[in-house]
């Protein structure tokens, strides 16, 4: 036996209709935010006061033993 499942027209408008909202809210949103809170992106400084990095140790592999 098999199960039908039946969605009616309404629902189906109604659920393209809330994802364009969602869609169309969200970019303008978006658009908002990055006018008011810019954001940038990449390295970070350093704080004020700070030294480079310490060296690098590796371990030997007795090479040097022989």
């Amino acid at each position: 036996m098999g199960m039908v499942v039946v969605i009616s027209l309404p629902l189906i408008l109604f659920s393209l209709l809330l994802g364009f909202g969602c869609y169309f809210l969200g970019k303008a949103k978006g658009r908002q935010d990055i006018r008011t809170h810019a954001q940038v992106f990449g390295v970070p400084t350093p704080p004020p006061g700070t030294a480079s990095p310490p060296p690098t140790y590796f371990k030997t592999d007795n090479s040097t033993n022989v």
